[in-house]
């Protein structure tokens, strides 16, 4: 990648000298009443396209002297060469204006990113590297560098019940994605403190969710919805809890294994306002399993299990070799994934990818 930046850097100039030459040596050799001045003409639209202004305006003043020079060396009238003048002039104008048009929209997009990158920062904030029992890493890769606002979200919080945390994704692109995680991860940080479980934790952020969308109107209750999966971890780390509404399941990764954590009953996602597919009558399972010490909770959205190679199979983290194996930290299984998934789709990601990772310490922190 190195090698190639420098490069293709001198593609614009190698197609700005390349019409320049083509166009004197047609202009020199054409029969009358044919010329090259198309050609030379080129040269200042590619120049004011890929060039910077100042290079862009030498290319105009060159291609000028250049026109006039041919046309007293074919002996041409003075009629014809003012006329090829005017035209080359023109064309170069044009291509000075459109250049001058380039750069005031690549700062207004430049400006539109830091906007976008600051709102986003905002509103999902990284989490913080250590927590009760636990230690944290995250992820977050976007499909695309032009759009950096997304509907993933992760979330990690101690509270009197435990760490609680959430990761979740929010249909839709934009600031009205944003908006959503907004109310998402708000309604996250208020309820965990006084809500004692997780499943009235997720009702009361289901809740919050279906109030935002009745604000916005009249929404089809499939195109408003938030997928989420509410983790717990008890106070001394041993106890993991899990709901699952309607995300892709987590993942335990420990001792070289990983294992995926499906959910007991299928639960529908946040905002939905259906309820649960529990039968009437009975309880939302809370799943609960046991996690060691040094294991890891891996949470990921669908960027990364609907990641697809060249034949179009989905990536699974169960049959990477590549998790197949101890990680001194959270940082280092978060780094191996994304580029276990990188090299699985040869780079190209169709959607955003959040990867979160919690792990219980083998010792615990004792205070001072």
């Amino acid at each position: 990648m190195k090698v190639l930046q420098p490069t293709l850097a001198k593609v614009p100039w190698i197609l700005t000298a390349l019409a320049l030459v083509v166009g004197v040596f047609l202009d020199l050799i054409a029969p009358e009443p044919y010329t090259g001045l198309p050609l030379l003409a080129a040269a200042p639209l590619v120049a004011g396209a890929t060039l910077s202004f100042r290079s862009a305006l030498a290319v105009v003043c060159v291609t000028c002297v250049v026109s006039v020079a041919v046309d007293i060396e074919r002996e041409r009238p003075a009629t014809p060469l003012f006329v090829d003048l005017a035209v080359v002039g023109l064309i170069g104008v044009l291509a000075l204006g459109v250049n001058l048009l380039m750069v005031r929209q690549g700062r207004d997009l430049a400006l539109a990113r830091d906007v976008a990158e600051a709102v986003q920062r905002a509103v999902l904030p990284d989490p913080p590297r250590e927590v009760g029992p636990l230690d944290v890493a995250a992820g977050y890769t976007a499909a695309h560098a032009e759009a950096r606002i997304g509907g993933d979200f992760f979330a990690v919080q101690e509270t009197p019940f435990g760490v609680r945390v959430i990761i979740g994704d929010v249909r839709g692109k934009g600031m009205a994605a944003v908006a959503a995680v907004s109310v998402a991860i708000g309604a996250f940080r208020q309820e965990a403190e006084y809500d004692p479980t997780l499943i009235t934790l997720a009702e009361r952020m289901d809740e919050a969710l279906a109030r935002e969308a009745a604000r916005g109107g009249p929404v089809i209750s499939t195109e408003g919805f938030t997928t989420a999966l509410l983790a717990e971890v008890s106070a001394d780390g041993e106890v993991l809890s899990l709901v699952n509404r309607g995300h892709p399941p987590p993942y335990l990764v420990h001792d070289g294994r990983c294992t995926r954590l499906d959910p007991t009953a299928p639960q529908l996602p946040l905002g939905v306002g259906l309820g649960d597919l529990t039968p009437a009558g009975s309880a939302v399972p809370v799943d609960v399993v046991r996690l060691p010490p040094g294991a890891s909770l891996l949470l990921v959205t669908d960027g990364v299990t609907e990641a697809r190679d060249s034949r179009g199979t989905f990536y699974d983290p169960v049959f990477s070799g590549r998790l197949r194996r101890r990680f001194k930290d959270p940082e280092a299984l978060v780094d191996a994934l994304t580029k276990d998934v990188g090299r699985w789709t040869e780079g190209e990601h169709e959607d955003d990818m959040a990867i979160l990772v919690v792990t219980r310490r083998r010792r615990p922190h004792h205070a001072v």
